[in-house]
Order: structure tokens, then sequence, then C-alpha cells
């Protein structure tokens, strides 16, 4: 592992330069990674990892979308494609890759199939850290690791197609054969990690469970949605409302800090720009502190777990779901969005 300098705290990190794919492959020759579950990190990890040369299947419940999607994306029956429980029985390794709810309720057939010796591999921490909710309790002569990709397995995709790569935390939570931290490493390269960083299951789900209700998702929607409607109560139109709000960040902005960091970006805006971000931005870090300390007791004390296990045991979870997206969907900020994106050039 390389030691590399974090804004004045070093950290050991593992890049593909000292753990090259050639390594990750020959790591990996004897196994049958099986990826189960082909929803939104399945795709993208059964695909990299078969593009890169693994020995790869999935499994996923026959006559769903999910199975069609596996079957239109060249997975065949049979051969590369099985129903879940064969896919457990067929692989050495389990990608565990069904959402949470999906893996409490599939655990007990998982479970049966972890024989002495196979590795159980999740990229969420959520039901091992939260086992008291979820019953997920590995047996403990198998590994158990984790690559958590940071981003949607979308993302992880593309990336790996445009030969980039998208960073990845691994942890271990078992290593019954010794050989676990030689597996997870491999696999993190093997699914098109840019590089890897060490964490535990407890701190993956917290840091996750916080940044998707907060910078990541939440957060980011509701700063959103408190500019434009403050705008639009000021008399702006909704294309001005949604360009100095939304388009502005994500067309411009947001890519210049992907590129060079906050610094860089301000650096390249007007000195008007500059020196009202400078004045804002620590009122705005003052404000919204307390909203994320009540998140992170909330992730930490197992009660965002709670609310999450107990809405999708829901019978009528998935239409109250798509009622609330629809009402992102049908806000006058998102529908002035998508006036907006079928009007760059691009779309025309």
């Amino acid at each position: 592992m390389a030691k590399i300098n974090f804004g004045g705290t070093e950290e050991q990190v593992v890049t593909r330069e000292e753990f090259p794919l050639e390594k990750a492959r020959q790591t990996l020759k004897d196994e049958t990674i099986a990826i189960l579950g082909y929803g939104v990190q399945g795709p993208g990890q059964a695909l990299n990892l078969k593009d890169n040369g693994f020995n790869v299947i999935v499994g996923q419940r026959k006559n769903s979308k999910t199975w069609d999607k596996a079957i239109a994306d060249g997975w065949v029956e049979g051969e590369t494609l099985f129903e879940l429980e064969e896919a457990c029985e067929k692989g050495t390794i389990l990608q565990f890759l069904l959402s949470d709810a999906g893996q409490i309720a599939l655990w007990p057939t998982v479970k049966k199939h972890l024989t002495p010796g196979k590795t159980l591999y999740f990229s969420h921490g959520f039901g091992v850290t939260f086992n008291d909710q979820t019953g997920i309790v590995p047996p403990a002569d198998v590994d158990v690791i984790l690559v958590a990709p940071k981003g949607s397995g979308t993302s992880l995709r593309r990336l790996f197609v445009a030969g980039k790569g998208l960073n990845s935390s691994f942890a271990i939570h078992q290593d019954a054969t010794g050989k676990a931290r030689e597996k997870v490493v491999a696999l993190g390269i093997g699914v098109g990690s840019g590089y890897l960083f060490e964490t535990n299951f407890q701190k993956e789900v917290y840091s996750d469970l916080t940044g998707e209700r907060g910078s990541l998702m939440g957060a980011i929607q509701g700063l959103f949605a408190a500019q434009y409607e403050v705008l639009r109560a000021k008399g702006h139109s909704p294309s001005e409302a949604f360009n100095e709000t939304v388009e502005e960040a994500t067309q411009s902005l947001y890519p210049l800090v992907a590129e060079n960091g906050m610094d860089w970006m301000y650096a390249n805006c007007s000195t008007t720009a500059q020196r009202g971000a400078l004045d804002w931005w620590k009122k705005f870090r003052d404000a919204v502190k307390p909203v994320f300390e009540d998140l992170y007791e909330s992730v930490a004390t197992g009660n965002e777990a709670k609310i999450t296990i107990e809405a999708n045991q829901k019978s009528d979870y998935r239409e109250k779901l798509e009622e609330e997206l629809k009402e992102l969907q049908d806000s006058e900020m998102w529908r002035a969005g998508a006036t907006v994106r079928g009007l760059r050039p691009e779309n025309k």
C-alpha cells in the first residue's frame, strides 16, 4: 500500500500501479464470482469484471425486469445467468449486491450456500453493521469483505468504458482463509476502482448513509429547492431561477471543482463571485452543521436503518416511493430542468 498525504493526514491507499490488473486476475484465477442482484451496483460491477477477464456469473430472479436487462447486457441463461439460488451454489465469491431490503429477504438462502472457504462480498456495510435488525450474521468459516465504489453503478460503468476509474473503499470483516486482503484488493481493482482506501463496515455505512442524506442527495436537493423558491418568489422566471440554481452548478462550476478543487473553481470566477462566496460559505456551514450532527447521530444509533427497514417492509412501499419521486419530478424546478436540458445544443 502506498502512503499518501491527504490535507496533512497520511493514509495508505492501493493504486492500480502497485496492484495491476494482471495481478488481480492471477489472484482470482480459480474463483467463480457470482453477482447476486442486477439492480443498482450489479450491472456495473459484473460487466467491468467480465470485461477485465474474470470468471463471472449473474444470479437474478427470473421473469423480472432486471433478468431481462441482464439478458440484454449479454449474459446467457444457463451459462452465465442463473436463478439466485443456483448462482449461490456455483459461486465461490458471492457478491451480495441486492438492495438492503433484498439482502434481508434472501439471507437465509445465501447463508445456506456459504460453505467453508467461500467469500461473501458486500458493497455496503448496512446488513452486517445493523445485524441486530437485519439478521445478517455470516458464519465464522468464510471471508467477509467489502468494496464500496464511491458512486452509482451507472457511473462506475461509464467511467470504466471511458478508461477511467471510480474510487472505492474496502474493508475486511472476517479473514477465515488468510487470503481476504488479497482477494478484496483484487476485486476492487477488477470492478474498476481508481484507487482503494481502507475502512471498516461500520465506518462505511455511517459515512454512506450520512452522505446520501446529506451533501450527495438530500441536502443538495434541499439547497437547490430553497434557492429556487426564493428566486421565484422574488419574481425571477423559471428559466432564470433554474439556470442560476442548478444548471450553472452542474454544467459549469462542479466540473471545475472535480478538476482541481473548490479553490481553483473560485479562482476561475469573477472577483464579485469570489468575494460573495468567501463571505457567505461559513454562514451556510454554521447554519447546516447542527443538521449534519443530528443526521450522523440518527445514523449511528441505528434509527436511519430502522426507518429504512420498516419502510421497505410495508406492502405499499413501492407505490408510496413512486408518489414521492413523482413529487420531485412534477415540481416546477425539475420540470424547468427538463426543458433546460432539452435546450442544450447536444440534445437538439
